[in-house]
């Protein structure tokens, strides 16, 4: 039995029976558990449990479907078991309903109220009413120490103009903030579960740009979701930037590419 079945059974309150390493993200440790008792759950650890553990709870809160949280602390947090399949290719349709859910829950500022990390990239969340001022100074212009100079040069260019490409105050949505196919889990034609969130509130059309990072929601997804302002697909690259330089930080130059490709598409 390994320490995280071990904390998480604590937490519950249990006696651990049996526990199994589960599928989980590069960037994160999870056991699924089971107690004496019968009950069963997932344990996840990583450097911030509560503030993702928070960051559950708040798209439950929303009416989008996300694991219910049992337990946490500072070392793990324990969830619901979410059944999925492995495929989103029938659930396109609820899942557009239910992240029309989550951006329909709204705050007064973008941002959120601690910072957070995908590993060593750190993920600044400072509060802020002007959306392009946010984007540009806490998901673009933060990765320049970290990033090629050229590339960072780029990005220092695309920063300067983005008052003129972003819209000054959109709704500032509820995000999940790291919406790609993986964190969505999926049961025949109905989502079972938003996972592993990096919340925070912004422009939601972040979320659906993450979705497209790795496939493509198609047209039920859109047409569930709901209509999009003009300029969408303009906008889409300088969101799908964020999450190209996080690759890029974390996996290595095989990301340049897909960096580089974006900001010639952004004409910088």
């Amino acid at each position: 039995m390994n320490a995280l079945a071990e904390e998480g059974a604590r937490l519950l309150g249990g006696s651990l029976s049996s526990s199994r390493s589960f599928a989980g993200g590069s960037l994160s440790h999870l056991v699924s558990i089971e107690l004496t008792d019968g009950r069963s759950a997932i344990v996840k650890g990583g450097p911030t449990p509560r503030a993702e553990a928070r960051m559950l709870e708040a798209i439950r809160g929303s009416g989008a479907p996300a694991p219910e949280v049992f337990a946490a602390d500072d070392t793990v947090f324990v969830m619901e078991i979410v059944e999925g399949d492995g495929s989103l290719s029938r659930a396109w349709a609820s899942i557009g309903a239910a992240v029309r859910t989550l951006h329909a829950a709204t705050g007064e500022s973008y941002g959120w109220d601690c910072d957070f990390a995908f590993g060593a990239v750190e993920i600044p969340n400072g509060w802020s009413n002007d959306w392009p001022r946010f984007w540009a100074e806490n998901r673009l212009l933060n990765n320049g120490p970290h990033i090629p100079g050229n590339l960072a040069s780029r990005i220092e260019k695309l920063a300067k103009g983005l008052a003129d490409r972003l819209p000054a105050a959109p709704g500032a949505s509820l995000l999940h903030g790291d919406l790609w196919s993986g964190n969505v889990m999926a049961s025949g034609d109905r989502i079972t579960g938003l996972i592993d969130p990096a919340c925070y509130y912004g422009h939601g059309e972040v979320d659906l740009a993450m979705l497209h990072l790795f496939g493509s929601p198609g047209a039920a997804f859109y047409a569930a979701y709901g209509e999009l302002d003009p300029g969408y697909e303009d906008r889409r690259a300088i969101y799908t930037l964020w999450p190209a330089l996080v690759h890029l930080r974390l996996f290595g130059s095989g990301y340049r590419g897909l960096v580089e490709r974006l900001l010639d598409q952004l004409g910088v």
